[in-house]
C-alpha cells in the first residue's frame, strides 16, 4: 500500500488550522464562575446559623452590582438578618428571599456577603437559587437543580447548595418569627372591612347574583317567560286547527 505524503505548504497549513481550531473551542469554554454557600458544621434545625455567599465575576467589562437570593422551603424572609457585605451595600427582604445591592464591585472581582438565618430547616440540603446582576444589565442565573453541581462547573448553571448534617439530639422546630406571626396577616382584613353587612333576602339575592348565580326572583320570572311562550304555541296551534276545519 502507497503512503500519502502531503507537501510541506500543505503540512503547516494543516497544523496552522488544527491550532487556530484549539484556541477556539478553548476560548468558547465557560469560565468556571459560579456561587457558593458556606456554613461549617451546618446542622439540621440549628439556630442562629451564618451563612457565607460567595459569587464569582463572569465579566471582563462590568462589576457585580447586586445579588438577588430565594430562599429554600423552610426559611422564610423574616427569618433572614443582614450579617457583612461589600462597602455601601444594602439589604432587602423580597416575597420569596432577599436581595444584596449597592456600587458597582470591581470588575472581574468576587462578591461576598453573609446573612443569619434564625433556624435551618429539616432537611438534607438546602438549594439557594441566586440572580447575580452586573452594572451592564447582564444577569447570571445560578438556578439549576440537580445534575450540575461539583467540580462541573463548565455546564449549565448550578444554583448554590449547602449540606446539612443531620440534627441534633433533642433539636425541635421553634415557633413562627415573632416579625411575621400567623395571625399578623389576618388581622389587618378583619379589621379593614368596616361596612355593615345587610342580611336582608334582597341583600342575599343580590349576593348571588355577583357570584355569577340567579336570585329566586330570577328564576321565578324566567319560568313565567317559558309558561306564556308555550301558552302562546298552544294557542297559535289550536287556532291554526280550527281555520283548517
Amino acid at each position: 500500500m502507497s503512503r500519502i505524503t502531503l507537501p510541506r505548504g500543505a503540512r503547516r497549513l494543516t497544523l496552522a488550522l488544527a491550532t487556530a481550531a484549539t484556541a477556539v473551542l478553548l476560548t468558547a469554554v465557560p469560565a468556571a464562575a459560579h456561587v457558593e454557600v458556606e456554613s461549617p458544621g451546618a446542622q439540621a434545625l440549628a439556630e442562629n446559623v451564618r451563612l457565607t455567599f460567595v459569587a464569582e465575576s463572569e465579566s471582563a467589562t462590568a462589576g457585580v452590582t447586586e445579588l438577588r437570593v430565594v430562599l429554600p422551603k423552610g426559611i422564610e424572609p423574616a427569618d433572614v438578618t443582614y450579617g457583612e457585605g461589600p462597602a455601601g451595600w444594602t439589604f432587602t427582604t423580597t416575597a420569596d428571599g432577599y436581595s444584596v445591592r449597592g456600587p458597582a464591585a470591581k470588575v472581574g472581582g468576587d462578591v461576598e456577603h453573609s446573612v443569619v438565618v434564625r433556624q435551618l430547616p429539616d432537611a438534607k440540603e438546602l438549594a439557594f437559587k441566586t440572580l447575580q446582576t452586573y452594572g451592564d444589565g447582564k444577569v447570571d442565573r445560578w438556578i439549576e437543580l440537580g445534575g450540575s453541581g461539583g467540580d462541573d462547573h463548565g455546564h449549565g448553571n448550578p444554583a448554590p447548595v449547602l449540606e446539612l448534617k443531620a440534627a441534633a439530639p433533642g433539636a425541635r422546630t421553634v415557633s413562627p418569627s415573632p416579625t411575621a406571626p400567623a395571625s399578623a396577616s389576618a388581622a389587618p382584613t378583619v379589621t379593614a372591612s368596616k361596612t355593615p353587612v345587610d342580611s336582608s333576602p334582597q341583600a342575599a339575592d343580590t349576593a348571588k347574583e355577583d357570584d355569577g348565580g340567579l336570585s329566586g326572583g330570577a328564576w321565578a320570572g324566567i319560568v313565567a317567560a317559558i309558561l306564556v311562550t308555550v301558552a302562546a304555541a298552544v294557542f297559535l296551534v289550536r287556532r291554526r286547527g280550527a281555520a283548517r276545519e
